[in-house]
């Protein structure tokens, strides 16, 4: 049985909540102070953050892995959705940002005002930050959740985010480069459509049922168990780690039921050990069926 690890997942969402709160607080606030254009564009990013974080609650109420009778796999995959929300938030940063720099080059702006105090907040900003994507990565590895993976993900696209945007504006207080604001949206921007693309990549073929194990590493384990002859149409799907669902069809040497309920078991105990968690479905056939179709074969 699946562990559930929401309390845990929940208590880290809230604690970074609060923290993300603080950052977009603390940027928008010396944003508006000094007329950054990149700066604001990071407050924007910073806001997804806690908007991920709102985002992991709910799904985090909803992705229960006991199955019910609606529900016969779990809930799980609302987690994935979530992921994906985040990468959905990630684009709408990113084209925020890359509008608002368009316009400041076109229309031209105020310059920027900078004082070494706001410098000191921003750098408090970096720290914060800093803590809460180790914080996050540490918890989502250590209990397997993809939510929590994907905003430490995200987080640290904010890291460095944040770099750009203090080096940028250093360059502005030391040598007056008002143009160092404008030019440094664009890297933002691109930092946060690459952080979306990841989270989109790792989560999509969750959703869209891929292969979590390969056939051939499945037939190799069950294979090794006494009194299987053969095993074919072997499919899996789910995320190796978190949950997966494995499916095939066994020929088994046993003349009556009871033995060969005792080689699927045998079967099913060998690849809990190799893949859990793990929920497998087996169907029996006789020694004297024959098949070489190892899994399933697109017809076209």
């Amino acid at each position: 049985m699946t562990a559930d690890n929401r309390p845990i997942i929940r208590k880290v969402l809230v604690i970074t909540l609060l923290l993300n709160l603080l950052v977009m607080g603390l940027k928008a606030v010396v944003g508006t102070w000094t007329g950054s254009l990149s700066l604001l564009a990071d407050a924007i990013h910073s806001f997804t953050d806690s908007a991920n974080n709102v985002l992991g609650l709910i799904t985090n109420r909803l992705a229960s892995p006991e199955p019910d009778p609606d529900h016969p796999y779990g809930h799980q995959k609302y987690e994935a959705i979530g992921a994906l929300g985040i990468a959905a938030f990630l684009g709408i940063a990113c084209f925020t940002i890359v509008e608002g720099a368009i316009e400041r080059i076109l229309n031209g702006g105020e310059p920027v005002k900078l004082s070494a105090s706001e410098l000191w907040l921003l750098l408090i900003v970096l720290g914060i930050n800093i803590f809460v994507a180790f914080y996050e990565r540490r918890v989502g590895q250590q209990i397997g959740s993809q939510i929590l993976i994907a905003d430490a993900q995200h987080t640290m696209s904010d890291i460095w985010v944040t770099i750009s945007v203090l080096a940028g504006l250093i360059g502005i207080w030391i040598w007056n480069f008002q143009w160092l604001d404008v030019v440094l949206a664009f890297p933002v921007a691109l930092l946060v459509i690459a952080s979306g693309w990841s989270v989109l990549k790792a989560n999509l073929p969750w959703l869209v049922d891929e292969a979590a194990i390969a056939p051939e590493a499945i037939y190799d384990v069950v294979m090794q168990v006494p009194g299987v002859i053969n095993c074919h149409r072997i499919a899996s799907r789910g995320l190796l780690g978190r949950q997966v669902f494995i499916e095939m069809h066994l020929i088994v040497d046993a003349e009556d039921v009871e033995t060969a309920h005792k080689i699927t078991e045998a079967v099913e105990e060998r690849l809990e050990e190799r893949y859990s968690p793990v929920r497998v479905n087996i169907h029996v056939e006789p020694p004297s069926y024959r098949s070489d179709e190892m899994t399933y074969d697109s017809k076209l």
